[in-house]
């Protein structure tokens, strides 16, 4: 879905200029998005597989739930949004521990340049799994790994292409943000 969104300069401050999404992709300008992981107390965390028809990494298992924030949308109230719609899930901002803003550049075709700034988060799940619906047109199945098994995969991830590539710092941010809730 195309949406109108808020452009960054490149150390991810707004500088006033909106434009629609497709378009920020084509011209590689950076955006800021949402991005959070659920976790649960018996140190599982939660991954979703991304649609078949999504534009970028189909069926690529990925963070808990992300999306962009909309052109002057709150980046808090833009999270409690994507929670709902991706998961069914309805959780409070004092539910949400910033974890950090996390700067990413990925090329995927000539015509699409991802540069966003995630605005990432961890968030307790304190439901089991089968109570959350899934938002068909973005996520084709949710699962929940022990962090320790999701760690070794990632680590397989260069051979297998099991899951969308993040940053290593990125990942060790969320791992360790997680284990000290636990």
């Amino acid at each position: 879905m195309d949406e109108l969104i808020d452009i960054l300069d490149t150390q991810g401050n707004y500088i006033s200029k909106r434009l629609m999404k497709s378009e920020v992709h084509k011209k590689g300008l950076f955006h800021p998005t949402v991005h959070i992981w659920f976790y649960n107390k018996n140190g599982e965390i939660l991954i979703q597989q991304r649609a078949a028809s999504k534009e970028t990494h189909p069926l690529l298992w990925d963070v808990s739930v992300a999306g962009h924030i909309g052109a002057g949308e709150n980046i808090e109230l833009s999270a409690i949004r994507e929670i709902s719609e991706e998961i069914g899930l309805n959780v409070l901002e004092a539910d949400l521990i910033k974890v950090g803003v996390f700067k990413s550049i990925k090329t995927l075709r000539d015509d699409f340049i991802d540069c966003e700034f995630h605005h990432t988060y961890i968030c307790e799940l304190k439901v089991p799994l089968g109570y959350l619906k899934k938002q068909e047109s973005e996520v084709k199945a949710l699962a929940l790994l022990p962090l320790s098994i999701y760690l070794k995969e990632l680590q397989l991830n260069s051979n297998s292409k099991k899951y969308v590539d993040h940053d290593l710092l990125y990942f060790q941010a969320i791992v360790k943000a997680i284990e000290n809730q636990l």
